[in-house]
């Protein structure tokens, strides 16, 4: 992908960007809701795999935005999912509750970081959504932090978190076709 430098090619960029993380956050939800609360192999697969993903998709944008501000949000959006990639990784050997804690944690430095890009980038429009989702990121990950003390845990709650944060995004992309002046296409 190459460096946007105009409003226009960014929100493009960001606009195909959003249809790919709703894609693949619905698609992860499904996945993550049907292999239930059991921990095995393929639920700590799916489960690093989200903040990777989110990785790459911070990466794209970066290349696809590097003129603008929200550069340094990025870089520690990418430094924050790492972290919880590798996280993830052990806690997934410790149990539900370690699960949720890493993932709480993410959700709220995550949270934090998306509602300052998001607002950084709002005169390219569609941000409003990425505001919202940020801000209810924020607290989700204390609900899943809380959660993690419960009796019984459930890594259940992680699949609606993922399909209402796509939802943001495909609103975001939606909004964005606007502003880009693209005729809704997918």
């Amino acid at each position: 992908m190459t460096i946007a430098t105009s409003t226009h090619d960014i929100a493009t960029a960001l606009r195909k960007l959003y249809f790919v993380r709703f894609g693949f956050a619905i698609i992860w939800a499904a996945l993550i809701l049907s292999v239930g609360s059991d921990i095995d192999p393929l639920t700590g697969t799916l489960l690093v795999l989200y903040p990777l993903f989110d990785v790459g998709a911070a990466i794209v944008d970066l290349r696809a935005s590097r003129a603008t501000r929200p550069a340094a949000g990025l870089y520690l959006n990418i430094a924050l999912s790492t972290a919880t990639a590798i996280g993830l990784g052990f806690a997934a050997a410790s149990g539900e509750p370690a699960v949720l804690r890493v993932w709480g944690a993410w959700a709220i430095t995550a949270g934090i970081v998306q509602l300052i890009v998001a607002v950084n980038r709002r005169r390219l429009g569609g941000q409003v959504p990425q505001i919202l989702s940020g801000g209810i990121s924020v607290l989700a990950g204390g609900s899943f932090v809380a959660a993690a003390s419960a009796d019984d845990p459930s890594l259940t709650n992680i699949g609606g978190y993922a399909v209402l944060g796509g939802i943001f995004f495909l609103v975001s992309a939606l909004r964005l076709n606007r502003t880009t002046g693209v005729e809704q296409d997918a």
